[in-house]
């Protein structure tokens, strides 16, 4: 796991860094604080806590067809948009006032926090697809709110990033998160009516998938 997490730092650092072409680029920095410092407690709470969850959070291999083409689209978003940012820092495309970057970094840290209840909340939010042995329909905390907590804190992330690192340019490549994750919901909900006992009931109770009163 530690060593997980310094490679997961350095890779983040190589992909903003490099492309900006100076250390000198105050956002990335405030934004790998704002990001990995609040992964390592959530580690450690884990690792204390449920530390069977951190090992479902280690997979990484899809089961489901859609799901594996999914993930490759995320992997090509996720490498376009943390490149983007570097470059727009080299070449002065963006200029995001300092203030509305500070403020993306709150909402970074936001949607973190969501994703952290929603994990506490169920030890089965595993990060690929599947139902496993014992695994029980989860209604408590943000789950009696909307059906998956976890995606709402993942795109209030993804939004906020491109002006947390100071680029414009970046919003173009983060943007395609928020279709994705919808058909990834859509399936995801289609292996767990399938697969998990009692998911139907509670999609009757609680009815929407991300936002209250609209979807």
């Amino acid at each position: 796991m530690p060593l997980f997490f310094v490679a997961a730092i350095a890779v983040m650092s190589g992909m903003l860094f490099l492309p900006a072409g100076t250390l000198d680029y105050w956002q990335a920095w405030a934004f790998l604080a704002i990001l990995f410092v609040p992964v390592a407690f959530v580690g450690l709470y884990f690792l204390k806590n449920d530390a069977d969850f951190l090992e479902r959070r280690m997979k990484t291999k899809e089961k489901e067809a859609t799901q594996k083409s999914i993930v490759k689209i995320g992997y090509l978003i996720f490498i376009l948009g943390f490149l983007v940012p570097g470059l727009d820092h080299r070449f002065g495309w963006s200029n995001v006032p300092a203030e509305a970057s500070i403020i993306a970094d709150l909402f970074v840290l936001l949607g973190y926090a969501i994703c952290f209840l929603a994990f506490r909340e169920n030890s089965y939010a595993a990060r690929v697809v599947e139902v496993v042995e014992g695994q029980k329909v989860v209604t408590t905390g943000p789950y009696s709110i909307v059906r998956h907590p976890m995606y709402v804190g993942v795109i209030l992330m993804y939004i906020a990033i491109p002006f947390a690192l100071g680029s414009y340019s970046a919003l173009l490549f983060f943007l395609p998160i928020i279709p994705m994750l919808i058909y990834r919901i859509l399936n995801e909900e289609e292996v767990l009516l399938r697969e998990l006992e009692g998911y139907g009931e509670y999609c009757q109770k609680t009815k929407y998938r991300l936002i209250p009163g609209v979807w």
